[in-house]
Formats: structure tokens, C-alpha cells, sequence
């Protein structure tokens, strides 16, 4: 489903724990860390696609999380043309999102990368909220920007500067390996920065 433009329309969700960092997800079998991301249905809202999304990519439901703010309007960003499918070249520009900042009232156990058959992610994290974008696909990195800094002031004291430089820092965070589902704490050193 594209609108007029050639985007798909998408959301992204900010999951935030009790410290305000965020779920920073490894994509499978590759070494590039996103937040989740993913479609709308024909027929959806985008909060209901946001559900489903945590859903099938995190294993969380609705009690699990507390929707704590979204983006005003849709952020977009074109997808380079050597990413796009041969048949979808010429109308197919990119996706359109909105960004919902979630807070999680569950537990880091209650994540689950395996309610599909076809994951999104094979690790994750817990990252401070200024993730760095070096780490994140180059066309996405505006977007992600723009969804981070527009969201902050959902996260941030009054007062508290809000254009905090983003650059990369080391994660003082805890990598969650899914071996058969189950959510064990490993010890993790912080993504390695694209070359």
C-alpha cells in the first residue's frame, strides 16, 4: 500500500524502560541494530499497527507497555534505488512513519524475539536514549533523528537540553540472548561502528 508520493506507510516504536534507555534490536544474522519497525495493514490504525508490530518483533502486548507519546506528523525517508525491488523501481520512493514512544511496565523477560516464524532480531539491549546513529543504515539515520529528538521532550525534565549531540558512546547495557525464546542477560560489549 503506497499513498500518492510512492511511501509505505509505517511505524516505529521508542521502547523506553524504567531508566529511560531504549530497546536497541540486532537485525538477524546481521550486525546493524535498529528499533522496531514495520508496516500498516490496509485497514489499520497506526496505533494497531504499532501493537501488532511489538507483537510479531518483540513479544510484547498491550499490557506490557504504556503508550507515552507519538510524532506529530509522518517523517520520511527515500530508500536508496539499489535497495528497492526490481518491480517496485519507479514507484516505490520510500516509507512514511509514525513514531511512538513506549514505556515498558512488564518485565525485560516478558520480551520474546521468537513469536514468529521469520524474527526481525536475534539480540538486544537496553541503550541510552541518544543511541548512536553511526550504527543505524545510512538512509535511516535523519528519520531516527528526527523521531528521537521530536519524542524527548516526553522523556526529558523541562529545562534539560534536548538537542544533545548524538554521537556514538560506549552502551552501558545488557545484551539479551533468545536461545529457544527465553530471555537470559549476557554480557555485552557495545555494537561495533560501521567502517
Amino acid at each position: 500500500m503506497l499513498d500518492k508520493d510512492g511511501y509505505r506507510p509505517n511505524v516505529g516504536i521508542i521502547l523506553l524502560n524504567g531508566r529511560n534507555e531504549v530497546f536497541w534490536g540486532k537485525r538477524v544474522k546481521q550486525h546493524s541494530w535498529q528499533f522496531p519497525q514495520g508496516g500498516i495493514k490496509y485497514g489499520e490504525s497506526p496505533e494497531q499497527a504499532m501493537y501488532r508490530e511489538l507483537w510479531e518483533e518483540v513479544g510484547l502486548k498491550t499490557e506490557h507497555v504504556k503508550i507515552v507519546g507519538r510524532t506529530r506528523e509522518w517523517l520520511r525517508y527515500d530508500v536508496p534505488e539499489q535497495w528497492i525491488r526490481r518491480e517496485l523501481r519507479g514507484n516505490y520512493r520510500g516509507q512514511k512513519q509514525i513514531w511512538f514512544l513506549l514505556r515498558l511496565v512488564g518485565r525485560d523477560c516478558d520480551v520474546c524475539l521468537r513469536t514468529t516464524t521469520h524474527p526481525e532480531f536475534d539480540a538486544w539491549r537496553w541503550h541510552e536514549y541518544w543511541v548512536p546513529l553511526e550504527t543505524v543504515i545510512e538512509f535511516k539515520r535523519d528519520v531516527y533523528q528526527q523521531a528521537l529528538l521530536e519524542l524527548s521532550r516526553f522523556v526529558f525534565k523541562l529545562g534539560r537540553s534536548h538537542s544533545k549531540p548524538m554521537r556514538p558512546r560506549p552502551a552501558q547495557s545488557i545484551e539479551v540472548n533468545t536461545v529457544n525464546g527465553a530471555a537470559s542477560p549476557i554480557a555485552s560489549e557495545p555494537p561495533p561502528e560501521a567502517a
